[in-house]
């Protein structure tokens, strides 16, 4: 793709989105925003938290993008006896059948493969989460002293249920952070139901095409951070984030009556990045704040923390994050 413009290459990146979600549609039934914002994470080269009760195809829907890109993928189910090794793989001993001599050989843990699945991630404890978290950020695991480098494209899909809390590890806000967004699955709506009932419960199972090679897909990670984006945007996400802070002079008077911590630095990473990926996906070759707005909600509403009286008020992240862009409407 090296011959052709930026805005040709960008036309490229829009036909392939719209290719992506129409063979995902064989096997998923509604779920387009959820699937949209899979693949802004994937081309950003950030991981998400998937938060959603069981049965609403968290599973199908990552192993359905696995196969439309041609990417190996596995699952790991986090339960409470996994040990770190088993996510990062561990050596063996072995001996040589002539010399008799004895070596380690290194056995690759699941963690070994495009997109990895970390099934109920919370109900795992946090040296074993801490393990996954770290391939994450380092793109690498690091055993008795060797390091072996992860393959690339590496995207790490993390599930939490929402309504079962005992047993379970809550992740530190600071191990939130690292993920890049939280998307929430809802229920579908009736219609979807019925199709979903018809697809999931007849004999003919569809087949996807695939859209995408690993090649193609690290060629568009790094093409986004060509996209530009101008000064003015950039002070828009900047007061975003500014306004999420309680100890900000700037920030509303609502973030400071509900929020205990806002979002560092890493969001405004985040809004920007997935901001151009959001244009890329729309066919436009520059960044608006309505690209901003777009992905606002899966890039911060993990990041900030609500006090007790938000909590016992029903208030939300999203509900925050709604009133700050409301705030910012008529300034920008």
């Amino acid at each position: 793709m090296s011959d052709i413009s930026d805005l040709e290459y960008t036309e490229y990146v829009k036909e392939k989105f719209s290719e992506i979600v129409k063979e995902i549609s064989k096997k998923i039934v509604g779920q387009r925003q959820v699937i949209k914002e899979l693949i802004i994470s994937l081309f950003s080269k950030g991981h998400c938290l998937i938060v959603g009760v069981p049965g609403l195809a968290k599973t199908m829907i990552i192993h359905t993008l696995a196969d439309v890109l041609d990417l190996k993928f596995n699952r790991i189910q986090f339960t409470p006896d996994l040990m770190p090794s088993d996510i990062t793989g561990t050596e063996i001993v072995e001996e040589d059948s002539i010399s008799k001599k004895r070596y380690y050989r290194f056995i690759p843990g699941p963690v070994f493969a495009n997109i990895v699945l970390a099934d109920e991630i919370n109900r795992t404890p946090p040296k074993t989460q801490s393990a996954l978290l770290q391939a994450m950020q380092e793109y690498k695991v690091t055993v008795n002293a060797l390091t072996y480098e992860l393959p690339q494209p590496f995207f790490v899909l993390a599930t939490q249920n929402p309504i079962e809390q005992e047993g379970t590890y809550p992740l530190p806000e600071a191990q939130l952070d690292r993920f890049f967004f939280q998307i929430n699955i809802d229920y579908p709506t009736k219609e979807e139901e019925k199709e979903i009932l018809f697809l999931t419960t007849g004999i003919l199972q569809p087949e996807v095409k695939k859209i995408l090679s690993k090649e193609e897909i690290l060629k568009i990670q790094t093409f986004v951070r060509k996209v530009p984006i101008s000064d003015f945007v950039i002070e828009y996400i900047i007061n975003i984030i500014r306004a999420t802070r309680p100890k900000d002079s700037s920030s509303p008077e609502f973030v400071k009556k509900y929020i205990i911590w806002g979002c560092g630095p890493r969001a405004e990473q985040t809004l920007t990045i997935a901001s151009k990926v959001n244009a890329l996906l729309d066919g436009r070759y520059s960044v608006s704040i309505e690209d901003v707005n777009k992905i606002i909600f899966p890039s911060l509403r993990h990041r900030i923390i609500l006090n007790y009286q938000a909590i016992a008020e029903a208030i939300t992240t999203d509900d925050i994050i709604s009133q700050i862009v409301d705030y910012f409407k008529d300034k920008f």
